[in-house]
């Protein structure tokens, strides 16, 4: 994994969310886990290696940041946002997010097929949030403050892990770092309002949910993604384009490449991008 600072470790190589852990004088702190189920074991031996593992902290509830809480079931708690506990493991109409995780298996992690269990088994206890909280919390573990920041947009329950000490933050998928930016069902009005929030913290690193370790100013190019699409799409409806027109011709795919072992869903990206978009924007047209 990587090392941003004496502390902090996240591993931004591997398909799914960049799984992300601190260290402090009284255990360690899991930020995410991996979707692939090697790598949660693999990164929870590491995690231990530097001590007890004290509490893991979901910062959304898509299944590349949760599915390998499975793997992390321990004395420790799972926390998360009343918005990730409420959609933990949701069936929607357009994803089962227990199929998505096990259609990466062949293809990313042969491996893990040995150690993915079956869904009755693992509904049983996927270990989801047994601390759930609203707004915004702190969490002090030995020497070490986290300020939980509850900063929707991507999704209703996001959160951010701001570390002080460390002058680090967490976004989960606030920031997509030099990758294409799912936008799903998003409210892009509370994402650009989570954008600000969090450049008012004084920290040198984010560690996004998706690319490489970057610094503040990549929230102004964040910014800018989303307010891309946006424009794009609203000046398509302004001419009178149909639905099936802004999905067609309206993309960003030439801007940054898919993270990690999903380059077969660009055109799926773009689509849902626009097609989500158009819907958000032509509410009671």
């Amino acid at each position: 994994m990587q090392q941003v600072t004496p502390t902090v470790y996240t591993d931004t190589t591997i398909r799914g969310c960049n799984p992300s852990f601190v260290v402090t004088s009284d255990g360690v702190v899991v930020i995410d886990t991996p979707q692939l189920p090697t790598k949660a074991v693999e990164m929870r031996k590491i995690a231990e290696s530097h001590g007890p593992i004290r509490y893991l902290i979901n910062t959304e509830h898509h299944v590349d940041h949760i599915f390998g809480n499975y793997y992390f079931k321990g004395d420790f708690p799972v926390i998360a946002h009343k918005g990730v506990d409420d959609n933990f493991m949701v069936v929607g109409t357009d994803l089962d997010p227990f199929e998505y995780a096990k259609e990466a298996i062949p293809m990313d992690d042969p491996d893990g097929a040995a150690i993915f269990p079956e869904r009755d088994v693992y509904e049983a206890d996927m270990n989801r949030p047994e601390i759930v909280f609203t707004g915004d919390v702190e969490l002090r573990v030995g020497d070490t403050v986290f300020e939980v920041h509850h900063t929707p947009g991507h999704t209703p329950g996001q959160v951010t892990v701001y570390v002080p000490s460390q002058k680090v933050v967490f976004t989960g998928d606030t920031i997509f770092s030099e990758c294409q930016t799912w936008l799903h069902t998003s409210d892009i009005d509370q994402w650009l309002t989570a954008l600000e929030k969090i450049r008012t913290f004084d920290f040198d690193y984010i560690c996004p949910g998706h690319g490489p370790v970057t610094t503040k100013q990549y929230l102004d190019v964040q910014r800018a993604n989303l307010m891309d699409w946006v424009t794009a799409v609203a000046d398509a409806v302004a001419k009178g384009w149909t639905r099936e027109e802004v999905v067609e011709q309206i993309n960003f795919r030439d801007r940054y490449p898919v993270d990690v072992g999903q380059g077969y869903m660009m055109n799926h990206i773009q689509t849902n991008n626009a097609g989500s978009l158009y819907d958000k924007l032509t509410v009671g047209h």
